[in-house]
């Protein structure tokens, strides 16, 4: 999928359907990859294939179908930061906390070479990006927004998908809290986009923010008139 000056392909897991993503602009050597799963050698085929390196690597949050590539895709390009929520770091290093151990395959990951935050604004490889927090699927989701581009494109991990919104259930907070949270943060910080920005979320197809606005029974304008 390309725009006027961001290309955009999407690499999905078999295992979990999820979706990794490799981003560049048009005409620069390094890009960046997002949440390298299982199919992590089609990933890297992919970024060689283009003729690519990396500069940095975005987890957008650390469930194990999110961080299960990220060992080898930082052993082929171990010049790439790996960027992460400040919430969500130690679930690099933590297998029960990532939730790949009660699935018996435990996963440590490198450790992250960025942090960051809610409202952080920064650029790589000709991209500028900004970074909203959003916890509730986990302790502290980031979602990665590109918005040197028109419409921007908003990478948003397991915060919502088409149609829906990330399970609240897999942490040890209430699911209520977790639900409120999620929902608040969706609404507040993603849905203050434009209405055009694009939503490529970590499974399923992509989106916009009016669609979800306008659709999404978890969230959408219609769920809010009658809150």
């Amino acid at each position: 999928m390309t725009s006027d000056r961001i290309i955009i392909e999407r690499v999905v897991s078999k295992m979990f359907d999820q979706n990794s993503y490799l981003v560049w602009k048009h005409g620069e050597p390094q890009g960046v990859a997002i949440d390298p799963g299982f199919e992590v050698e089609t990933l890297i085929r992919l970024i060689r294939s283009n003729g690519l390196t990396l500069a940095e690597i975005w987890i957008t949050h650390g469930h194990a179908d999110h961080i299960m590539g990220l060992e080898r895709l930082h052993r082929e390009f171990p010049e790439a930061r790996i960027v992460i929520g400040a919430a969500e770091e130690e679930m690099l290093r933590d297998p029960e906390k990532n939730l790949s151990a009660p699935m018996g395959f435990p996963v440590v990951a490198p450790a992250a070479g960025k942090i960051v935050r809610d409202g952080d604004s920064f650029e790589v490889a000709g991209m500028q990006v900004k970074t909203f927090e959003i916890a509730g699927h986990s302790p502290g989701s980031i979602v990665f927004v590109v918005t040197n581009q028109d419409p921007a494109s908003a990478f948003v991990g397991d915060v919502i998908f088409q149609g829906s919104v990330g399970r609240v259930d897999l942490h040890a907070t209430e699911g209520q809290k977790n639900m409120e949270q999620l929902v608040s943060g969706i609404r507040q910080k993603l849905f203050s986009l434009p209405p055009e920005t694009m939503l490529f979320p970590g499974h399923g197809p992509a989106t916009t923010v009016l669609r979800e606005r306008s659709e999404n029974p978890y969230v959408g304008d219609e769920t809010i008139a009658g809150d």
